[in-house]
């Protein structure tokens, strides 16, 4: 690391430098600053940070308002103090991108009512270097447009395609005379066999219809042979000329990716993070000794850094900060307007880590452990195996971090159990019903019922919202009798008819771990079988108690299936990784039924959830 000694003023003359410290409107009153910043990964914003990030939304009302058909895009606010000791705030968004506006090239970033932070890096201060290569970068990309485009390419693409559809057919028709023929040889043999039988053949003449019937079979060889050797070679003389088309452009891709590389590379170098006790480190160092050396693309033009980098060049004390997304959500992500969301894994963590140091944090939520003092029921056991009711908060595995889980209780309580314990998990933070094993032959007799499907697996779940049909008439809720009723409320009594299946496949958000998003080119098959079962008044709001039933196992489904606006469009109650948090997340498995792996007599297990 290497102290920095010049504060970056961003090269802005001094009458028209931009203010954006923004000022608390109305006045705060006697809300008490937190003694600790915040957490940025896992956290209740602050109500500083929450002010603050109303009085940002405000401004956003006119500017991105969420009738409009701009993109969501992520939102961050940092309460500092200056130098006189005021309290105000700073914003930005994640991204460079503009937000255009009814086709105009005017964004909510240039708004005259919002001044959000610069970027740490500044595209438009790029050296000659890079602009000299990224013109490169564009020549190629011309070249290759070109030659995709152009018709000799097309012409012999079809060429060679239509010389492989020529032979195919006229080898498979060879092919198929040549079978009758075998056939007709066929027959004549045998009829040849009938009359030495008979008598009416002599052998000699027997012998010499034979002769005839193998030159046949030969020249048909031959034949075929040739008419293969003719269509191999016009086939590749065809395949040969389209070849050297898409060498060149396999060739210009190639220079194009290293020359991208050798960019991106010098580009995240020219992002000089900074941290609270004045060291800076680039991106290719700061990711270094990851998992992923290479700094995902948009790494360090999130929000969160956008805004501690500019509070620490301006010397400006971080209070504690909040990121929420504002607008419509997003295909694949789960994002719901308005929510509060920590800042991501994939680009953030390596960066955050270090631009904190020096400053002192909440304390990492995701270190305790909020099953520790929390019981394990059990709600059968044998010799073979043991049922338990795992609370939340209670691990099923030991963790990174956390050794404490049902299989460790389980393994302490039966230290003669031997084979593997775990057949399935709950999340964290779900309830419920949990299966293990005792023994190595009921491990391996219950793991063929998870995979073959005999394991029967039933949640309950609260939701945040009132599910109506508005929410569940879209294609990935298949069947659904809901979407199929008039267009009104439902009654507060369970609807036999309001239930379902929602198809969304999924897949981990690499930038963003745990969460996963959907996505229908790689994401894996994931079914829910869903059944509305009544609604309940909390307070001035509705929320839905819903049966889930998983098809498939995929990580975070039901929550995902539930919170996602192609699914239910409503998170669960208590869901901090889709929705929003509460005192628990209300998602709970209820019913769990298999086959006994040595009475093979089918058990049935339920259990109320607490919510």
């Amino acid at each position: 690391m290497v102290l920095c000694s010049v504060i970056n003023e961003r090269a802005f003359p001094l009458s028209v430098k931009p203010s954006y410290f923004i000022p608390f409107q109305p006045l705060l009153g006697t809300i008490a600053p937190p003694k600790k910043f915040t957490y940025p990964f896992c956290y209740q914003p602050h109500q500083l940070a929450i002010l603050a990030a109303q009085q940002l939304q405000s401004a956003l009302s006119d500017t991105h308002p969420l009738a409009s058909e701009q993109a969501g895009k992520m939102y961050g606010v940092l309460v500092v103090r200056n130098h006189q000791d005021q309290l105000g705030f700073l914003a930005a968004f994640s991204g460079k991108e503009l937000v255009k506006e009814s086709g105009t090239e005017r964004g909510i970033e240039n708004s005259p009512s919002i001044n959000f932070v610069p970027p740490v890096f500044d595209a438009e201060r790029q050296d000659e270097f890079f602009v000299d290569k990224q013109r490169e970068v564009n020549e190629i990309n011309a070249k290759i447009a070109a030659l995709c485009a152009t018709k000799v390419v097309k012409m012999l693409q079809l060429t060679a395609d239509s010389e492989q559809a020529a032979a195919d057919w006229q080898i498979g028709q060879l092919q198929q005379q040549h079978r009758d023929n075998r056939q007709q040889r066929k027959q004549q043999r045998q009829h040849i066999e009938a009359q030495l039988t008979q008598g009416t053949l002599s052998p000699a003449q027997a012998k010499q219809v034979s002769i005839e019937l193998s030159r046949q079979s030969v020249s048909d060889k031959k034949a075929l042979a040739a008419l293969k050797a003719y269509w191999q070679q016009r086939i590749e003389l065809a395949n040969s000329a389209l070849q050297v088309k898409l060498d060149k452009i396999a060739a210009l891709k190639k220079a194009r990716r290293k020359l991208s590389n050798m960019l991106q590379k010098r580009l995240f170098k020219q992002y000089k993070m900074l941290n609270s006790k004045g060291e800076y480190a680039d991106l290719i160092s700061l990711f270094a000794e990851t998992k992923s050396p290479t700094p995902p693309a948009g790494s360090g033009d999130c929000a969160a850094p956008k805004l501690l980098q500019y509070a620490f060049e301006h010397q400006l004390t971080p209070v504690c900060m909040a990121e929420f997304w504002w607008g419509q959500q997003p295909s694949s992500e789960i994002r719901k307007h308005g929510h509060y969301y920590p800042a991501c894994q994939g680009k953030c963590q390596p960066i955050l880590t270090f631009m904190l140091q020096g400053l002192a944090l909440d304390d990492n939520p995701l270190l305790i452990n909020p099953g520790a003092e929390k019981p394990l029921p059990i709600v059968y056991q044998d010799e073979h195996l043991v049922v338990v009711n795992k609370p939340a908060g209670l691990l099923s595995v030991p963790g990174v971090t956390i050794a404490d889980s049902v299989a460790t209780r389980i393994q302490a309580q039966f230290p003669e159990a031997t084979g593997g314990l775990v057949l399935h998990r709950l999340d964290m933070a779900t309830s419920g019903l949990l299966v293990l094993a005792l023994n190595e032959r009921a491990h391996k007799h219950l793991q063929k019922q998870f995979i073959n499907k005999v394991v029967q697996k039933q949640y309950v779940a609260l939701l945040e919202g009132k599910l109506t049909n508005k929410e569940v008439a879209n294609d990935n809720l298949a069947n659904s009798e809901l979407s199929k009723q008039p267009s009104k409320q439902l009654s507060n009594q369970p609807t036999k008819q309001a239930s379902g299946e929602i198809h969304l496949p999924l897949i981990l958000d690499i930038d963003d771990r745990p969460r996963q998003k959907v996505c229908f080119t790689d994401g894996k098959r994931a079914e829910t079988l869903w059944q509305l079962l009544g609604y309940e008044e909390h307070g001035t709001d509705t929320r839905t108690r819903v049966k889930l039933t998983p098809v498939t196992g995929r990580t975070h489904q039901l929550r995902v299936h539930c919170a996602h606006p192609d699914g239910l469009n409503i998170p669960i109650v208590g869901d901090k990784l889709y929705g929003t948090s509460d005192k628990r997340l209300h998602l709970h498995a209820q019913h769990l039924s298999f086959l006994h792996p040595i009475s093979q007599q089918r058990l049935h297990f339920e259990v109320a959830p607490e919510f």
